[in-house]
């Protein structure tokens, strides 16, 4: 195949592997297979398969202008973990996780169109942020997502994954993450507060109001 594949090939060869009903076969040697994989397999089913959209849909903030970044600047509603003249850092608070926090560029952009200077400070303050979410006690990894289907505004979350619960390891964290009773803001200040002294010793700028 010398050219790459268009998307109705795609969906075609997908389609061809479903049921009477649209449905895909649940994958039992895949993740939901894994000793980590939070639900019972014999009671999974998987959606029947819709047809393609016409298009993608346009996301919030696509058109620059619209875009929550070209406003004032949002006050510090104790979520803040630190920020500078270029890049923010919030905790995320609606979580089960010991630590959840979201980075993005203060200037208008998305990955595939973030500048090479923009793109080496990301790649460095990824690695200080992770170092430091490691470094919590409760902590055993740190997870980093990124999807981009809703906004069009680069937001990168990184999850901490609670240490020694090896059934929330890899891909299926934020399956249990969703069923896991929610975090009491003041613990989730004081887990994120190492983080941003992590990046002001190394990078500067000022740590938020946490607490």
């Amino acid at each position: 195949m010398s050219q790459p594949e268009s998307i109705d090939d795609y969906y075609a060869r997908i389609r061809a592997a479903t049921d009477d009903e649209g449905r895909l076969p649940v994958a039992a040697e895949e993740m939901p297979g894994w000793d980590i994989f939070p639900f019972e397999i014999d009671s999974l089913r998987v959606k029947p398969l819709q047809p393609l959209a016409d298009a993608e849909p346009d996301r919030r903030g696509e058109d620059p202008a619209q875009c929550h970044c070209t406003g004032p600047e949002r006050p510090d509603d104790g979520t803040l973990v630190w920020s500078n003249d270029r890049w923010r850092l919030t905790v995320i608070v609606d979580t089960g996780l010991p630590i959840a926090v979201s980075l993005g560029p203060k200037q208008h952009m998305d990955l595939p169109t973030m500048p090479a200077d923009w793109a080496a400070e990301f790649g460095q303050l990824t690695a200080v942020i992770s170092a430091a979410i490691e470094s919590l006690p409760s902590v055993g990894r740190a997870q980093l997502a990124k999807y981009g289907d809703g906004g069009a505004h680069l937001h990168v979350w990184f999850f901490g994954r609670p240490a020694r619960m090896l059934q929330l390891r890899g891909s299926p964290l934020l399956d249990w993450e969703e069923n896991l009773p929610r975090m009491p803001l003041e613990v989730l200040q004081a887990n994120a507060k190492p983080i941003g002294d992590a990046l002001v010793a190394a990078y500067g700028g000022e740590v938020g109001r946490l607490g």
